[in-house]
């Protein structure tokens, strides 16, 4: 097999990170390969939002915001975008378009999630995409300056991966379950 076949073959989600994470400089040629994407009509309908430090806390009073949560319920809710020391939120960015319907600018901005997923996890670090219901928020739109037009698909927590992670592998998918053939 090839290199990119093997390095996208073992790439999996890590859901606990160490503190290190790239720097936005080492973030920039990522960014701009997974930016090479399928894009019918080169719209670009997409961007990233980079969130470190206080960043992460806002978004996490954003997310208690948003579950009118109070007590320990809001500092449980607020941690969770700390769970990582860098957080990248994936939005997609509908431009009218009689060619490219919004749901094909969304599949490119969920196509630019995935490959930088798996351009930062061939770079060493560990990577989950987490999503829910924090998507759709008023409160979280509002806290990342959403304009009308654009979709927050979720967020890629990034970090160091900690020694001896234990995280598990997918199994490989059987292939023949899922590609057919037309005669």
């Amino acid at each position: 097999m090839s290199k990119l076949v093997d390095a996208v073959a073992s790439r999996r989600s890590y859901s606990r990170v160490t503190e290190a994470a790239p720097t936005h400089e080492q973030l920039l040629p990522l960014i701009a390969a997974a930016g090479r994407v399928a894009d019918h009509s080169s719209l670009h309908p997409w961007r990233v939002i980079e969130l470190r430090g206080n960043a992460r806390s806002r978004l996490g009073a954003a997310f208690a915001k948003d579950a009118h949560a109070s007590g320990s319920d809001a500092e449980k809710i607020a941690a969770k975008p700390l769970r990582a020391p860098l957080l990248l939120a994936i939005v997609s960015v509908r431009t009218k378009s009689e060619k490219v319907p919004g749901w094909e600018q969304d599949a490119v901005a969920s196509g630019v999630a995935h490959i930088l997923s798996l351009l930062l996890h061939d770079a060493g670090w560990g990577v989950i995409w987490r999503t829910g219901h924090q998507t759709r928020a008023k409160a979280v739109h509002k806290m990342h300056g959403l304009k009308k037009n654009e979709r927050l698909l979720g967020w890629l927590y990034v970090g160091g991966i900690p020694d001896g992670s234990k995280e598990s592998h997918r199994k490989t998918v059987d292939p023949e379950r899922y590609l057919t053939t037309l005669a």
